[in-house]
């Protein structure tokens, strides 16, 4: 009874048997999607998913990646090791060590990127030596040395040093050298130092020291030093010292030194020494300047002033040395050879000294 319901006929042809058989293994080796995607990598990929080694341009790999140079590099995590930089159209993403023999980079890098020269298109967040020069298109937040130099089209925040300087456009958080000079685009907060200068296009807060010169594009608080001059477009909050001078654009509260003058745009409150001459608008506070002192018209002057020549156009409120002192308004003590008082009706030019309440 079972034969009538089951029934199983065979080809009596041999050939015809062999055909079958070919087409059923045939049908086994098929491309599936699965392995039309590993046929497509561009790459070596030796990994149990994504963990293992991959030798060439592998898209994705946890572990260990041999490549000559990156152009469809999606994300590695573990060390990736390139011949040359990425190409410009690369959107790869290193979590981990980037090795270049010579050349390495990553369009971002988080991690730690070593190379004769190390390129990212983004951000580069860790740890990064290149010997000739270390480049991010974005921050870069770590320590970083270059060799030639450093620079950042973002932020800095760590510390980047540069053999010939370090530049950023935007801002930097932390210490930052460059053998000839230091340059932000935008604030400076912490320790510069560059071997000819050191330029923010903002506002400064730290301590600044530049073989040349050092320059602030808005307010600046903290010490800055510089071997020609110091300049602030805004206002100095702190210690100042140019080698030949100091020029304050608005007010300045501390001490200033300049080597050949000093100058002050708005009121200044503290200490200043020149070696050849001042000015200011208004001031309160001990002015020394060998050479020459003034006080603009409308403006005034609280305290001692040392200098061969006192010219106050406006009024001084205090004690000027010198050899000749001339005040427009005089409510103080004048010490010098010749002493002019032009607010008083009587005695107004006296040797030694002239004093009126």
């Amino acid at each position: 009874m079972l034969r009538s319901f089951v029934r199983i006929s065979l080809p009596a042809d041999p050939t015809a048997i062999a055909l079958g058989m070919a087409l059923v293994l045939a049908g086994a080796f098929l491309p599936t999607e699965g392995s039309r995607a590993a046929a497509q990598e561009p790459g070596l990929k030796l990994a149990i998913g994504d963990l293992g080694l991959g030798i060439g341009d592998v898209r994705r790999l946890d572990g260990v990646r041999l490549n000559f140079r990156d152009l469809e590099l999606d994300r590695v995590r573990g060390l990736n090791v390139t011949i040359w930089e990425p190409h410009e159209a690369s959107r790869g993403h290193v979590v981990g060590i980037a090795l270049g023999l010579p050349l390495t980079g990553a369009h971002r890098l988080t991690g730690v990127g070593a190379g004769v020269g190390l390129s990212v298109d983004e951000d580069l967040t860790g740890a990064g030596v290149g010997l000739l020069g270390i480049g991010a298109g974005g921050r870069i937040r770590g320590v970083f040395l270059g060799g030639m130099g450093a620079g950042a089209g973002g932020d800095v925040e760590g510390i980047a040093l540069g053999g010939l300087g370090v530049g950023t456009g935007g801002t930097v958080r932390g210490v930052v050298a460059g053998g000839l000079g230091v340059g932000a685009g935008e604030n400076l907060n912490g320790l510069a130092v560059g071997g000819l200068g050191v330029g923010v296009g903002g506002t400064f807060v730290g301590v600044a020291a530049g073989g040349l010169g050092m320059g602030v594009g808005g307010d600046a608080r903290g010490i800055l030093m510089g071997g020609l001059g110091v300049g602030t477009g805004g206002s100095l909050t702190g210690i100042a010292l140019g080698g030949l001078g100091v020029g304050v654009g608005e007010d300045m509260h501390g001490l200033a030194l300049g080597g050949a003058g000093v100058g002050v745009g708005g009121a200044m409150r503290g200490v200043i020494v020149a070696g050849g001459g001042a000015g200011l608008t208004n001031g309160r506070g001990l002015v020394i300047a060998p050479g020459y002192f003034r006080v603009e018209e409308a403006g005034s002057f609280h305290g001692v002033s040392v200098s061969a020549f006192n010219d106050i156009r406006g009024s001084q409120r205090g004690l000027a040395i010198g050899l000749i002192n001339i005040a427009n308004e005089l409510h103080g003590l004048q010490v010098g050879l010749v002493n002019i008082a032009r607010n008083k009706d009587s005695f107004s030019v006296l040797p030694l000294f002239n004093y009126h309440p």
